[in-house]
């Protein structure tokens, strides 16, 4: 057909339309369903219909399904604009360990589970339905309309295998003690018995705000708890460490920078009339708490009553910067490194980091200020190698320990399936763990992180995620959770296996801000393939939320204590419980041992008397004294060390040196096949920070080196 305008040029015709490129001319043919050259083992299922008319799923006034007012067969949704295709979506799902998924509208793709299909109201429709091209690769189609081209991937090749126990093989919950005290931060001493704090304002109005446990009285509850004193600011929000001093000493570091303590005393008829600094009479100076160095030296032994008191004088030992949400670790040379942190509620960011004792002026970090406020509580590890981890928001780095400047940036932390920007540290809570070493320590250590949030939408990680830090050429490996997980506790058990406990799934951390309660333990086995390694094991009662713990005993068994919200729907939580690994519910009896020398040097060789138990096959294991809170169990080091035995004596080797383990206190175990023993503290690499001469006050009583 003649142009109109020119009528010497041709303009197409009826249905048809001449074609002018620049350059090269793509002809793309009629998009069709992609069904062959899928990535990994995707197949294509067909067309999907769901109801439009369906409304959202929510639960405890949250709506947990995909946006807008229709409810999705899968929820997870990623608006890929000009990249959503097949192999694009596709990629994302099973690279998080969706085994489910599929394209609408073009641009949206789609992650979940098989089952959901059914869950949720899908039909099958004419693979004609499914007719809008996929931005991404114009030859495929990418559904259209409420309508998903729909993929699954082959179940002859899972992406991850869970296993569900039951019996004793699915461990067990069992109440243990009636709590006086909602713990911010729990710590197992060297004296075998558990340290409780709490924030100020949480339990009853005469309270110290500070309690031990006996675990050996725990039968008799007028006897188990021992009231503490001592404490002159707020603990909220604080880091917990212990000393590798020769006392095993109790620190906590920082605090909160609202009404705070003051050290008033006064005399309360609840508590036998005794003097004693209460919260109605701490009051003033709010700021003292964000400054708090607080010492305590466990005394005592189990069923041995123990008289120690906290110590404290922000007038003459405090941090340089105060900090609300810090974290603290013992650096190989003994010191102490303290990071991050706020100036209070909402407040400005401490990007900074120092040491104790205090050696020089704080550091600024750039990337703790950039990524203000969602890395507090920073996860921190000395790594083999010399340098130190640090894991905040979504990222990871490794410092260099005499400078303390970036030697590394890793790659950074994956997220959800559909947010790369989910974070792991507080608020976005979830919670880390540093795999366990082997003797003879050659091969690279690995970090775990489990759970988390997003922002906005607060929508709980479902993964885990770990890699390991000194390999330059490694990545961050995805395993998928059996549900999703905010505020989790992982404690490791001196087996070599991780109990990841607690938490929500759905919210983020701090007061009402999550929902759903997650019941469900879950064991996590690094010695099974990837994305064979967890177990869901048994379920609790209690909801353990914002401010709950999880802290290995040295009978084996996990201590789960605390919850406080501050929600209507889930009360404060005085209920302490220990969660029974199945090595705890066996009937196998518990090896036992004497020890001598408890004050071990690097590689030196520790002589052990087995007294019973079959030495054949024999294990040790070394667990880090560990202060639990907000999901970082500062402290936490698994160290299998060589053995052999002959007869009824085994001669242990010490780690070689203070960064495949850092100078400090441990729970040494024996194992009799998968059998733990009683733990007996050791301190391992001495004292070479002199912690125990410091602080010089007359404020603190100081066990020397």
């Amino acid at each position: 057909m003649n142009c109109g305008g020119n009528p010497a040029q041709k303009c197409g015709a009826g249905s048809r339309m001449s074609v002018y490129a620049l350059g090269d001319l793509t002809v793309v043919p009629v998009p069709k369903s992609q069904k062959t050259d899928l990535p990994g083992k995707w197949e294509w299922k067909g067309c999907l219909a769901y109801d439009t008319s369906r409304p959202h799923r929510v639960l405890d006034g949250l709506t947990i399904d995909s946006e807008g007012t229709t409810k999705k067969i899968w929820k997870y949704q990623s608006i890929l604009t000009k990249t959503n295709s097949p192999t694009e979506c596709l990629s994302r799902c099973s690279r998080f360990g969706f085994m489910a998924g599929g394209m609408e509208y073009g641009s949206e793709c789609y992650c979940g589970d098989v089952v959901d299909i059914q869950t949720n109201g899908g039909t099958v429709r004419p693979e004609s339905e499914c007719s809008t091209a996929c931005p991404g690769d114009p030859r495929y189609l990418c559904g259209s309309g409420s309508r998903l081209t729909w993929y699954e991937w082959s179940l002859t090749d899972p992406l991850y295998k869970w296993t569900y126990a039951s019996g004793n093989a699915a461990g067990s919950y069992k109440f243990f003690v009636p709590g006086v005290v909602v713990p911010l931060l729990t710590t197992v001493g060297v004296n075998g018995k558990i340290s409780f704090i709490e924030k100020q304002g949480t339990g009853p109005a005469n309270s110290t705000g500070a309690f031990e446990l006996d675990p050996s009285l725990a039968g008799d509850f007028s006897k188990a708890w021992r009231t503490l004193r001592g404490l002159k600011t707020d603990v909220f929000c604080s880091a917990g460490l212990t000393l590798p001093d020769k006392a095993g000493r109790q620190i906590t570091i920082g605090g909160w920078s609202g009404t705070s303590t003051v050290s008033l005393s006064c005399s309360v008829p609840a508590l036998g009339g005794v003097h004693h600094t209460s919260w109605p009479a701490m009051k003033a100076n709010s700021r003292y708490a964000q400054f708090g160095v607080r010492l305590y030296t466990p005394d005592g032994s189990p069923g041995t009553a123990s008289v120690n008191d906290w110590q404290e004088n922000a007038a003459e030992v405090k941090l340089q910067k105060g900090r609300w949400y810090p974290s603290g670790m013992i650096m190989s040379n003994g010191s102490m490194l303290v990071v991050g942190g706020e100036d209070g509620s909402n407040g400005a960011p401490v990007p900074s980091i120092e040491i104790l004792p205090q050696v020089g002026p704080v550091i600024e970090m750039d990337w703790l200020l950039r990524t203000d406020p969602n890395n507090l509580y920073p996860f921190l590890y000395v790594l083999p190698g010399g340098g130190i981890f640090v894991g905040y928001y979504n990222e990871a780095r490794i410092l260099d320990p005499a400078t303390l400047g970036t030697v590394r940036t890793l790659p950074q932390i994956p997220g959800n399936v559909n947010n790369p920007g989910a974070g792991r540290t507080y608020p976005l809570e979830g919670a880390a763990m540093m795999m366990p070493q082997k003797a003879p320590y050659t091969e690279p250590v690995t970090i775990l992180l489990c759970g988390g949030s997003t922002t906005g939408a607060a929508t709980a990680t479902d993964n885990c995620v770990s890699i390991e830090p000194e390999n330059p050429s490694s990545n961050w490996t995805i395993e998928r959770m059996p549900s999703q997980r905010v505020m989790p506790c992982i404690t490791a058990l001196p087996d070599g296996t991780y109990l990841i406990a607690n938490g929500a799934q759905q919210g983020v951390a701090g007061f009402g801000l999550a929902n759903t309660p997650n019941l469900n333990a879950v064991l996590y086995d690094p010695s099974k393939p990837v994305n064979q390694r967890m177990t869901v094991m048994a379920n609790t009662t209690i909801a353990r939320l914002y401010h709950s713990e999880a802290i290995l005993m040295q009978d084996g068994r996990v201590l789960i204590s605390g919850s406080d919200p501050q929600d209507p729907k889930f009360p404060q939580e005085y209920r302490v419980e220990v969660f029974e690994p199945p090595y705890a519910l066996s009937g196998l009896p518990k090896p036992t041992f004497t020890i001598a020398n408890k004050d071990w040097a690097y590689g030196s060789q520790i002589t052990i008397t087995v007294t019973s138990g079959s030495t054949a096959g024999m294990r040790a294991s070394l667990m880090g004294a560990v202060s639990s809170t907000h999901g970082n169990s500062m402290g936490q080091r698994t160290i299998f060390p060589a053995i052999s035995c002959a007869g009824n004596t085994c001669t242990v080797t010490a780690p070689p040196n203070d960064r495949v383990c850092p100078p400090g206190w441990f729970q040494l175990f024996l194992l009799d096949g998968p059998t733990p023993s009683m733990s007996t503290w050791v301190r391992i690499g001495g004292d070479p920070a002199k912690l125990g001469n410091w602080p010089q006050s007359k404020s603190f009583t100081l066990p020397g080196i």
